[in-house]
């Protein structure tokens, strides 16, 4: 049997969303699932010293530069969001209550998040947004307005952001398949080549 292939991000996340919009296509080429999993970066940043690319002296005008490159390469749309970074909390706690009930539905409100962050440039850490985002998808948004809120969901996303620690995550997007991990959009070539090859 075949293992899953985890996909760990953080909503606001420009690479994230470079990564999301290929790495299913990717995954199922090779006949491998996709295991989504959002996390916080502010976090992540906490245990290792870093902050958001933008914010950083020098690395900052040429992230930005970068983002919408990558984006051109990669053949996906993108527009650099007005407000950024944002606190995706809501976000990823509405994909896990999502997820425990359909992974498919998950999903698509995970590219639906993504999609309205950077390319419609809308702010999806307002609950406004995140309503809407849920009722195109038939998705009750005064349900998923509890869910978020519930200790159960606050609960479970600091537990699934402790466990990519665990494994070793410090960034978005990050992917670990067969135990072995890729940091970063620009690893898709060798995580390609990995899943061609089984390993190398």
């Amino acid at each position: 049997m075949t293992t899953s292939l985890d996909f760990y991000f953080d909503f606001s996340s420009p690479y994230g969303y470079l990564a999301s919009e290929w790495i299913d296509v990717l995954a199922e080429k090779y006949g491998r699932a996709v295991v989504w999993r959002p996390v916080l970066l502010g976090i992540l940043f906490k245990s290792t010293g870093s902050a958001p690319l933008a914010q950083i002296p020098l690395k900052g005008a040429y992230s930005l530069h970068d983002f919408a490159r990558s984006a051109r390469y990669l053949g996906v749309d993108y527009r650099q969001p007005t407000d950024f970074p944002i606190a995706t909390h809501h976000a990823a706690r509405a994909f896990y209550w999502l997820a425990d009930r359909d992974t498919s539905l998950a999903r698509k409100f995970a590219r639906a998040c993504y999609r309205a962050y950077f390319v419609e440039d809308r702010n999806i850490s307002t609950p406004q947004v995140l309503h809407d985002l849920a009722d195109a998808l038939a998705v009750d948004p005064a349900q998923l307005s509890d869910a978020v809120n519930a200790p159960a969901y606050r609960e479970r996303l600091k537990s699934e952001t402790d466990l990519a620690m665990q494994r070793g995550v410090f960034g978005s997007p990050y992917f670990i398949v067969d135990g072995e991990p890729f940091w970063g959009v620009d690893r898709l070539p060798q995580l390609e080549k990995w899943l061609s090859e089984g390993g190398f």
